[in-house]
């Protein structure tokens, strides 16, 4: 059934994921290059680098000093966090950092692919497209192990020391 955006909304809204802008996509079906895993996993890299520009969204994911500093390192994503492409691969969906965003495993990326998989064989299809690089729900109830406070604080200063040497 094809949805209009209001429905659209609203069921992504009933799976849990608040306040998250979609587009809407007519599906181009592409053959995907077989050496995309390599292109993904090296831009993987650059895109965890490049959240140095996302401290202050980084902040609020209650990572721990080492978390922190091997994710803006490029070195180790997170337990519980993914990275998703905007657009499919398969959709036609570009193989580049400006179609990627990260957000949590369980249940956010899992709900999305519950949203798009209810839209199969529909003419248009809506996907999430946070506005940053990072999709963090306004009102969630999720928290990791994280750290002990003296761990937070010690992220957090770390994440303002970037923000102000990058002019922030």
């Amino acid at each position: 059934m094809q949805l209009t955006q209001s429905a659209a909304e609203k069921l992504i809204e009933e799976l849990g994921i608040k306040n998250i802008p979609l587009i809407s996509v007519r599906p181009v079906y592409t053959t995907v290059s077989p050496d995309w895993f390599s292109v993904y996993k090296r831009l993987c890299k650059q895109f965890m680098t490049s959240l140095t520009d996302s401290v202050e969204t980084l902040a609020f994911m209650n990572l721990t000093q080492d978390e922190f500093m091997n994710l803006i390192m490029g070195k180790a994503l997170p337990a519980n966090m993914s990275f998703r492409f905007r657009i499919p691969l398969s959709w036609g969906g570009a193989l580049d950092i400006d179609n990627m965003f990260l957000c949590h495993t369980f249940p956010h990326s899992y709900n999305m692919d519950r949203f798009i998989i209810q839209q199969s064989g529909n003419e248009t299809v809506w996907l999430p497209n946070p506005a940053k690089k990072i999709y963090l729900p306004s009102q969630s109830s999720l928290s990791s192990a994280g750290g002990n406070g003296t761990e937070d604080r010690l992220t957090e200063t770390i994440a303002s020391q970037i923000a102000s040497n990058r002019d922030f």
